[in-house]
């Protein structure tokens, strides 16, 4: 399960990431709190319109973002993008903390946070794959999500305690303070083991990337998925927020939500962690996992049920999450690697613009639990998609050990090769099979 680990590269990655995710949910549940009780007056639809304005730029920009992540070094990108989010959470903190914010400030600020993690996000998961070899790489990014959801269960917990203990503006200086973690980690990586980077010298850009994606139905099924639970069930800022308003909780009450959500996304992480490889029918099934849970959830009474249902709901989520990831960078030709993921999490962060609003004014006119059953919905049409794209894709077929047991061709991970330069392959075995020659006496005698 935690055979990346070997990697002394990933295990000092992995700490720093820890550090800097606790911090960054510390803050997302500070600036939902913010907006929705600070700067409105329980206003879904603004909270809406912040997670559209922070999550549209990766789709706005995915041009530029996956060219920049395939041409020039990840491990430098990193540092001017963690470098870039501390001086912003310092700017919101000082803000808030002179009581100067205002909602169309939060909105630039909610802007600016995602252009920065636009050029962040496909850099830091393509980076994985430069510290582990091919064969760990699922399992490097299921221990990500790992961590990820870890900081899940801490961070929103401790940001909402904050929230009520010292205010909303500390809890930015304090996620402005944890991104030293990561810009640590980063200078500490031993950049002799991180493994060589393919040259690209295709000029396709964006296009090379999308003609990629187009021409594997595998992926076109895998990006759909993706889209429809961002867009409409991964709403959960609104979700546990107006949930816990309706249940009378505060800013604490959303906090733990926010972490018993975290407690089954954990256990999926982890659980993707153990498997040899991800598997496109597991996003499948965990697609219409999560229709089931979100509509159990929608229909709990009391605060304590609710919460208990969330479980299962981060559980299905990050399984689906985790392992389209995963699938997404084991089965991509490394050299379109930075495009391909660029594109991916251009549909997984910017189907929130799409979907966010809309679950906002549908909280806002029929309540939040309509708002989960339409995240629910989007669950099972994505599973519904899926199943028929099996039945037609010609992968399935019945196996040859058992009688009665269908199973599904699943697309293998690629190796690529590249064809030597002819003049360095002759230079190479001039030098490691020398080639004794003769002298004229020799052979006259």
């Amino acid at each position: 399960m935690f055979r990346s680990f070997a990697n002394i590269n990933y295990r000092i990655w992995f700490a720093g990431a820890l550090v800097s995710n606790v911090g960054g949910w510390m803050q997302a549940t500070a600036q939902d709190w913010v907006v929705l009780t600070e700067l409105t007056d329980n206003d879904a639809t603004a909270m809406g319109v912040t997670m559209a304005l922070q999550f549209g730029p990766p789709l706005v920009l995915v041009s530029l973002t996956g060219w920049v992540a395939d041409r020039f070094d990840r491990r430098h990108i990193l540092f001017a993008t963690q470098s870039a989010l501390l001086a912003l959470a310092i700017a919101v903190g000082v803000l808030l903390l002179n009581d100067v914010m205002t909602l169309p400030m939060m909105f630039a600020f909610a802007l600016g946070f995602g252009v920065v993690n636009a050029f962040d996000a496909p850099a830091r998961q393509a980076f994985v794959s430069d510290m582990v070899s091919t064969g760990d790489t699922s399992n490097a990014v299921a221990l990500n999500s790992a961590s990820f959801n870890l900081a899940r269960m801490v961070g929103p917990a401790v940001g909402g305690l904050l929230i009520v203990a010292i205010g909303s503006g500390w809890v930015f200086i304090v996620n402005a303070a944890t991104f030293l973690a990561m810009i640590l980690a980063l200078s500490m990586l031993r950049t002799g083991l991180l493994a060589p980077r393919l040259k690209n010298r295709n000029r396709g850009g964006l296009a090379a990337g999308f003609r990629y994606v187009w021409g594997r139905s595998d992926l076109r099924v895998v990006f759909v998925t993706v889209f429809l639970i961002g867009a409409f069930g991964m709403n959960f800022p609104i979700f546990a927020s107006t949930m816990a308003l309706e249940f009378g909780a505060g800013a604490d009450g959303y906090g733990v939500l926010s972490s018993v959500l975290a407690i089954g996304s954990l256990i999926g992480a982890l659980l993707a962690a153990r498997r040899d490889r991800a598997r496109v029918r597991v996003v499948i099934l965990a697609a219409g996992g999560f229709g089931i849970a979100a509509f159990v959830s929608s229909a709990m009474p009391t605060y304590a049920s609710y919460a208990v249902t969330l479980t299962f709901t981060g559980f299905m989520i990050v399984t689906l999450l985790t392992t389209a990831n995963g699938y997404v960078q084991i089965t991509t030709e490394p050299a379109l690697r930075g495009r391909v993921l660029a594109l991916y999490m251009a549909v997984i962060m910017g189907s929130t613009p799409v979907g966010a609003p809309i679950a906002g004014w549908v909280a806002d006119s029929f309540g939040p639990r309509a708002a989960i059953m339409l995240g629910g919905t989007a669950g099972f049409v994505a599973c519904a998609i899926g199943v028929i794209w099996v039945a037609t894709s010609g992968r399935l077929r019945r196996a040859e050990n058992r009688r009665f047991l269908l199973t599904l061709d699943e697309t293998r991970p690629l190796s690529v090769v590249e064809r030597p330069d002819p003049i360095e392959f002759s230079d190479e075995a001039a030098v490691t099979t020398p080639i004794r020659t003769a002298k004229r006496n020799d052979l006259e005698g």
